[in-house]
């Protein structure tokens, strides 16, 4: 069977995919992935026994170089005759299903990760929600990465129901909770060394965020947050594992506070070892304003962390409120150095969140479960001891 996925930036892969490429490529699925140019493809497609096809897809809508990408595509899935196509990312998945449609597909795939509308007004949002419903009537399946993205989608009006799905209780990869996301397999070595290199000492309170670096993801209030735990915490620091952006980009007084303040660790884009970041923290926040999942609370719960993220996104999905961490409000640094200090007053309660954390990710979203109901509702196995349909 071949399978085409399609994504048009680098740093979605290891998010998306995990070891889920290796695994079914070793089935002897047939996998190629599309992506734009980066210098780390080559290496990611030979890990993971892969195909690859670069073709640049822009991020954001470009007339021009959109439809240059999607002649690209077009051609290259005509000429490849794909079982199955799938589409990851707005604009990847809405270029990827439509030309896998012209090019008479019959098994089109679009992964809603999020919905970028939900912080965009005017123009620009009606562009992206009729955008969600094109590619959604293009697909002949949408799997959407947590239950608030089946009920956004279906309030919304951009998919009917019965062409969704959820794989097993959300994510699109699950998490290695026995291997990579274990505190158990942690080299305490290793830990000991990036603790020394960011200069972290052993006694600080960590607070720590993973992901792109940018306003939607609160990174704004964050920081204004972590100034006034300061004021109370003086051994706090607070950890930024992941890149700067310009689209969507923290204002300028941010990000020299982020450079100026010496408890302020940020160390742009992590590619390995990101579990030994996670390590580091005391407790992890996102204070997203928007979010399909959070791959990353999902991440840092399996390593034992408790996790703090708003209840209006898909986010909410990723962990149990007052069982595996807390709510913060959207918006509001206030709500995050109120809930942050309840972990520094009691530390029993964030090891208890954290254990708990693991549990959960542990009966949810371990990636063997997920990989199943991949293969099962999407490659189109009726019995996974059985042959492909």
């Amino acid at each position: 069977m071949k399978i085409l996925n399609v994504s048009n930036i680098f740093f979605t892969l290891p998010y998306f995919f995990g070891d889920q490429l290796s695994h079914f490529s070793k089935k002897g699925y047939d996998i190629t992935v599309t992506c734009g140019p980066d210098d780390n493809l080559r290496s990611f497609a030979d890990k993971h026994s892969v195909k690859l096809k670069e073709i640049f897809i822009p991020r954001t809508f470009a007339l021009k170089e959109d439809w240059k990408a999607f002649m690209e595509l077009y051609k290259f899935i005509k000429e490849e005759h794909f079982d199955i196509v799938c589409g990851h990312t707005p604009i990847g998945g809405l270029l990827a299903v439509t030309a896998a449609k012209l090019a008479g597909i019959k098994k089109r795939v679009f992964f809603r990760h999020g919905l970028v509308y939900e912080t965009s007004h005017g123009l620009k949002r009606m562009i992206l929600i009729n955008a969600e419903r094109f590619a959604s009537l293009m697909a002949t399946n949408v799997v959407c990465v947590s239950h608030y993205l089946i009920e956004r989608s279906v309030q919304d009006s951009l998919t009917n129901r019965s062409k969704m799905m959820l794989l097993n209780e959300g994510s699109c990869n699950g998490i290695d909770s026995e291997g990579r996301f274990n505190p158990s397999n942690i080299d305490r070595d290793l830990l000991t060394s990036i603790r020394k290199k960011w200069k972290i000492p052993e006694d600080a309170f960590v607070i720590g965020y993973a992901g792109r670096m940018v306003q939607d993801k609160g990174i704004e209030e964050l920081v204004t947050a972590f100034k006034i735990i300061r004021s109370k915490v003086p051994n706090a620091f607070l950890l930024l594992v992941g890149m700067l952006e310009e689209r969507d980009a923290i204002t300028e007084q941010t990000r020299e506070e982020i450079k100026s303040n010496p408890h302020i660790i940020h160390t742009g884009l992590i590619l390995h070892n990101v579990e030994y970041y996670y390590s580091l923290m005391d407790v992890l926040v996102l204070c997203t304003h928007r979010e399909g999942l959070g791959q990353t609370l999902i991440e840092a719960a399996a390593m034992g962390v408790p996790t703090l993220t708003t209840s209006h996104t898909g986010s909410r999905d990723a962990i149990r409120n007052n069982v595996t961490g807390m709510f913060v409000n959207m918006g509001d640094p206030d709500s995050i150095f109120e809930k942050v200090m309840m972990y520094v007053a009691d530390e029993k309660l964030r090891k208890l969140h954290g254990k708990q954390g693991r549990d959960f990710v542990m009966r949810t979203f371990k990636q063997e479960l997920v990989w199943d109901e991949i293969e099962r509702k999407i490659y189109g196995i009726t019995n996974l001891a059985g042959t492909r349909s």
